[in-house]
């Protein structure tokens, strides 16, 4: 039950009664009609700018009008109050029958409470991480992964068909050199003294087991081959090893794709997808020959003063067109960019979420421009940026890892301070801003670190339940119907405002998910953590309101059916950031 798009429909209903809204209704519209949590709960307990939206349109005074509207909704029986505020807002205070229905309707749905059908089955491709698998996960892709995974998440808990999608960078130099680094290793695994790592090749000990599988598989056979033979047989081992290693390094952060995508398959056979997709952009009038102009600065790898075949990029949004075919006739790695997105095209998606680091915001324009080309429009792309990571120990800088040479490990941030921890802490600031991550932080027990506050909670509740076994010994909790329980139980105020604060839920689901912002579970999470300590601890002074009360069975038994509204709540959040919800802290 969201009550938001409840009082949204009884507002529009009290609206069509109104003499001069049916007179222009065909004139107005009501689709910016919003229904809201006062910002000050004592204001009320929704509030509605409909007033303000119409007033213009109907000719008349927005306060004037507010007072109509107010009239109209004091009709309703769940209405305790109307006020009207400023220039025309409407604040609305609820009954308490009302709020005992809403927080019923919560523990009947359980951990469904929430779920929404918004996306109406939509089917999203949610691409994220995509490192190069040239080595182990570093802490620079965990903050993407953790976005990545959670807004799948919040996305199919909105409704809509996700898949989770990784792209295997596996063509290009780059993987040429991680063969020849692992050929060193080889050699190494053979007895040879290959001294110091030659500048350019990827030094960290990660790719020792790799050089010693090769050599227990093959023996010398390999050293005795000239690189175009034994390339091919070494790339794939290797490919193979570093993804097995990712796969690993994801798992241990709770992420798991459903699709990884091979960008070595856009190049097999004679490179069909890439001409494919050129041969669509042709045929859309998207090609063409010619010069590109030197760009200002420093000029990238795969820029040529000669007449290439260029994607008429500026068109469709871009700054500058951008080539697909070089000169010598070989494609750009653009190009496999362009084959790429056709590929997710064909497969049904129409929306397309990529999760990029920060240092991919040049890409932004280019492959919004594809996806306007490939899908004549039809198709949405979004690209989020997650922006740096520091890492800190007690205010200092970390320092970089020994076994991957020159950065720190994913795997060690996560050994250290746990999954939970991660996950969560990646999750609670805006992907768009910097964050600093401190070790010594994120495994504090106290309110300041939030993974703990929310984790606390939830064990929190299950505490109380324990304890009601201690209190009534007989209760079968299994054969309770909590949901029934609460009608005419639950009516302190104190314990109605956490009820208000668990039926935000399912309006911060709905607007996470449009606006594609997970971090706003991590917020809400530690909002109704907080909410629910205070509301537990002010039962230490004031037995009355605990949770628990061994003279009063009934009472404490509506009281647990609040309860576990809150566990289903935090729960479910925390299922959303990929985040456990324990029943016991230590």
């Amino acid at each position: 039950m969201n009550l938001f798009t409840d009082f949204e429909n009884r507002i529009k209903n009290a609206l069509e009664a109104i003499d001069i809204v049916k007179e222009k209704r065909s004139d107005l519209d009501f689709g910016r009609i919003t229904v809201e949590a006062p910002r000050d709960a004592s204001h009320g307990d929704v509030a509605t700018n409909a007033a303000m939206v119409l007033a213009k349109p109907l000719g008349t005074n927005p306060r004037a009008l507010a007072e109509i509207i107010a009239d109209r909704l004091k009709e309703d029986g769940d209405v305790s109050e109307v006020s009207v505020a400023g220039p025309g807002f409407i604040n609305i205070r609820l009954g308490v029958g009302y709020w005992q229905r809403v927080l019923s309707a919560m523990i009947a749905s359980g951990l469904d409470y929430g779920r929404s059908t918004v996306g109406n089955g939509h089917k999203v491709n949610v691409e994220y991480v995509s490192a190069n698998p040239t080595g182990p996960m570093h802490v620079g892709h965990c903050r993407g992964a953790v976005v990545g995974d959670a807004l799948a998440n919040l996305l199919a808990f909105a409704g809509y068909g996700v898949v989770k999608e990784y792209y295997i960078n596996d063509a290009g130099s780059q993987v040429d050199v991680l063969a020849r680094s692992v050929f060193l290793r080889y050699r190494e695994a053979l007895g040879e003294n290959i001294g110091e790592i030659p500048s350019g090749l990827y030094p960290g000990d990660y790719l020792v087991p790799v050089g010693k599988a090769l050599a227990e598989e093959f023996g010398t056979k390999l050293r005795g081959m000239a690189e175009d033979d034994w390339m091919p047989l070494v790339k794939d081992r290797t490919i193979t090893a570093m993804m097995a290693m990712i796969r690993e390094d994801l798992k241990a952060l709770n992420v798991e794709h459903d699709v990884f995508f091979s960008e070595r398959t856009l190049h097999a056979n004679g490179a069909t997808p890439i001409r494919t997709a050129i041969n669509d952009l042709t045929f859309k009038g998207h090609v063409y020959k010619g010069v590109l102009p030197p760009p200002k600065g420093q000029l990238p790898e795969d820029w040529e003063d000669r007449e290439q075949t260029l994607f008429r990029s500026t068109e469709v949004g871009d700054d500058i067109d951008r080539p697909l075919i070089k000169s010598d006739g070989s494609y750009t790695y653009f190009a496999a960019d362009v084959a790429y997105f056709k590929d997710k095209y064909d497969r049904g998606f129409s929306e397309m979420i990529y999760v990029l680091g920060a240092d991919h915001g040049g890409y932004v324009k280019r492959l919004e421009a594809v996806a306007r080309a490939i899908s004549e429009g039809k198709s949405k792309l979004t690209v989020l940026l997650c922006q740096l990571v520091k890492l800190y120990r007690n205010g200092e800088p970390v320092k970089m890892s020994k076994r991957s040479g020159d950065f720190v490990t994913l795997r060690e941030v996560v050994d250290e301070v746990g999954r939970d921890a991660v996950r969560f802490m990646m999750l609670y600031r805006k992907s768009s801003e910097p964050l600093d991550f401190d070790f010594a932080k994120v495994t504090e027990q106290s309110k300041d670190n939030p993974v703990f506050y929310v984790q606390y909670a939830h064990a929190r509740c299950s505490s109380i339940f324990r304890q009601a076994k201690e209190a009534f010994p007989d209760l079968d909790l299994q054969s309770i119907d909590f949901a029934g329980a609460v009608a005419g139980k639950i009516t302190d105020a104190n314990e109605l405002q956490l009820v208000a604060k668990l039926a935000e839920y399912p309006r911060v689901v709905e607007a996470a998910a449009n606006a594609q912002e997970p971090h706003r579970i991590a917020f809400y999470l530690y909002d109704l953590a907080s909410s629910f300590h205070a509301h537990w601890n002010k039962g230490k002074d004031s037995p009355e309101l605990r949770f628990v009360n061994d003279k009063n069975r009934e009472l404490s038994i509506a009281r647990l059916g609040l309860v576990s509204a809150v566990a289903s709540v935090l729960k479910s959040g925390l299922g959303i950031t990929g985040t456990a919800a324990p029943e016991e802290m230590r």
